[in-house]
């Protein structure tokens, strides 16, 4: 019964860190989108006009 509870915990253990890493990667990806878009409006409100409008 002891092996089996130890088993069932490094498996809670396991899930418990792969959320954490899957969570991590989110807000990584979240971070960068926000740096993306704001960059890109930076850009485009200091941009002007493109050359090709009238």
């Amino acid at each position: 019964m002891t092996e089996q509870k130890d088993r069932l915990a490094k498996e809670r253990e396991e899930i418990a860190a792969r959320i954490a890493s899957f969570r991590a990667t989110q807000e990584k990806f979240e971070r960068e989108r926000e740096e993306y878009f704001t960059t890109t409006m930076e850009n485009a409100r200091k941009g002007g006009r493109p050359s090709f409008w009238p």
